[in-house]
């Protein structure tokens, strides 16, 4: 293998956008006027690894909610308003409402339909889904599909800005495997608040391959999105963002964490369950804490798929790692509990209340007919030596203009600045390394892990559109740019660092 070496500089793939709807700052300018010096950040409290800032708790002032006191809430299943033979037509309006999380509290979200999570959509590979977003916020958005292998014009580019009263169709070709996706805003430089207040819901594609299997399904297949979110007393959902400009204050540019642990937009909460196999859809949709699930008391959980669908057979695992973006469906069975038990999800990477996720209360014998077949999907493994270009992607903090931000190969984002351009076609080896945890996703294209500081992961590939990097660490991933020419974009999936820089363009030429 001889491929080119070395990182794709210069180019223009955009000229003369807005930023959220307001001046056409530079991200250069934008971040010299927030000063984000490591002084500063020492200063008021930002927690630091050598000097890099790291994701700071921010505490509640309302008092927590007793867990599993709520009944785990499912979201609604959205329903097309049209169907034809060319596509389904779904609409979602982005607006306000005042909703119940805390017991006995109101707090007002940002949901697609008013609701958090907004609604599921269930879509099918090969069917095209068209989804007019209607903005009826007081500020501008956009609508990313993550994990979609989607043309340019409808992926969620951070400056195709919806503004208020407005709409935008988005189209959706869904010419990719069967996979547990989401849908999330994706503003420039506001993406952190504004998932923070609500804006994101799943998106969950089948296909035939899925069907055939005899997993479970109906009402034992349960999409969880976990977040953390911390309340005021009023029950508000507050954000450290800056007064003046984009990103969070400076104690918090390293992640905002909440103190609340919820799934699907409750605190805590309780699903009663049959003696029967479950397949749970595990969304990690915090702004920056990541998730070490595991059941207690122990036993055993089943990946069977992660970020782009099936995995090629079943792993049985004690603990699943996720980090923010990422998803893993795995199987519990709870026949091997008796009527009566109780069994916690923990998130072993949490102390007091933030260890604690949900439960299930096993309160019934029933009949399952579902299994967890040896094969589960075929996938092809990428070749290395087929790859045309090896390209190096740090992700760092560093200095601009006095001040701290977050930058990839050393650059703050920039529309104008193309950091990649791959062919059409064309298999590429990407290497990043880290500072401090960035969680990469890439839009458009998804990986295979080739090797996590030099060693290979263990068991065959799987796809993947985000994975961690942990603190001073180098993964490579191997992809293969198909379906589209146009601009994309990857970016650090803490949404503190995303919007404060993390993010770099590439073109599909």
């Amino acid at each position: 293998m001889s491929p080119a070496r070395g990182r794709a500089r210069g180019g223009t793939s955009s000229a003369g956008r807005t930023r959220g709807g307001g001046p056409a700052l530079t991200r250069r300018e934008t971040l010299r006027l927030f000063g984000l010096g490591a002084a500063v950040a020492a200063a008021s409290g930002c927690s630091l690894i050598g000097g890099t800032p790291v994701p700071e708790l921010m505490a509640s002032t309302a008092p927590l909610p007793k867990p599993f006191a709520v009944p785990l809430p499912l979201p609604q299943v959205a329903r097309p308003y049209k169907t034809d033979a060319y596509a389904d037509y779904y609409e979602l309006k982005q607006r306000v409402a005042d909703v119940e999380i805390l017991p006995g509290l109101r707090t007002q979200v940002w949901g697609y339909d008013g609701q958090f999570p907004g609604p599921t959509i269930r879509a099918r590979s090969g069917r095209k889904t068209i989804v007019r977003v209607a903005n009826g916020l007081a500020a501008p958005t956009v609508t990313h599909l993550h994990g979609g292998h989607t043309p340019p014009q409808s992926d969620g580019y951070p400056t195709d800005l919806v503004q208020p009263g407005a709409h935008r169709d988005y189209e959706f070709p869904l010419e990719q495997r069967a996979a547990t996706l989401w849908y999330h805003d994706h503003r420039m430089d506001y993406t952190g608040p504004q998932v923070w207040r609500g804006l994101a819901g799943f998106f969950l594609v089948g296909d035939e391959e899925e069907a055939a299997l005899p997993l479970p399904s109906g009402e034992r297949d349960v999409p969880l999105m976990i977040c953390d979110r911390s309340f005021a007393e009023d029950g508000t959902m507050p954000y450290p963002g800056r007064e003046q400009g984009p990103g969070a204050r400076e104690m918090f540019m390293g992640g905002v964490l909440g103190d609340v642990i919820l799934v699907n937009g409750a605190p805590w909460p309780q699903l009663r369950v049959d003696r029967a196999r479950y397949r749970l859809r595990l969304l990690n949709g915090s702004n920056a804490r990541t998730y070490e699930l595991a059941l207690s008391p122990g036993g055993t959980l089943v990946r069977i798929g992660s970020d782009g669908g099936l995995l090629a057979a079943p792993r049985p695992v004690r603990q699943v790692r996720l980090a923010p973006g990422e998803r893993v469906d795995v199987v519990a069975d709870f026949s091997a509990y008796r009527v009566g038990d109780q069994v916690e999800l923990r998130n072993l990477a949490g102390e007091g209340p933030q260890a604690r996720v949900m439960r299930f209360a096993v309160d019934r014998d029933a009949r399952d007919d579902s299994a967890i077949p040896a094969r589960l999907s075929r996938i092809e493994p990428l070749d290395p030596a087929k790859a045309t270009a090896t390209r190096d992607f740090e992700f760092s903090s560093g200095s601009m203009h006095g001040g701290t931000g977050w930058l990839i190969n050393g650059r703050p984002f920039d529309v104008k600045h193309v950091e990649a351009r791959p062919k059409l076609g064309d298999t590429e080896i990407w290497r990043v390394t880290s500072d401090v945890a960035h969680p990469v996703h890439l839009h458009l294209a998804h990986f295979q892990v080739l090797s996590v500081n030099g060693e290979r992961p263990e068991g065959p590939p799987e796809w993947k559109d985000t994975v961690e990097l942990r603190e001073a660490q180098t993964v490579e991933i191997i992809t293969r740019f198909t379906g589209y020419r146009g601009r994309y974009v990857m970016h650090c999936h803490n949404l503190e660092h995303e919007d404060m820089a993390m993010m770099a363009n590439f073109d599909v030429i």
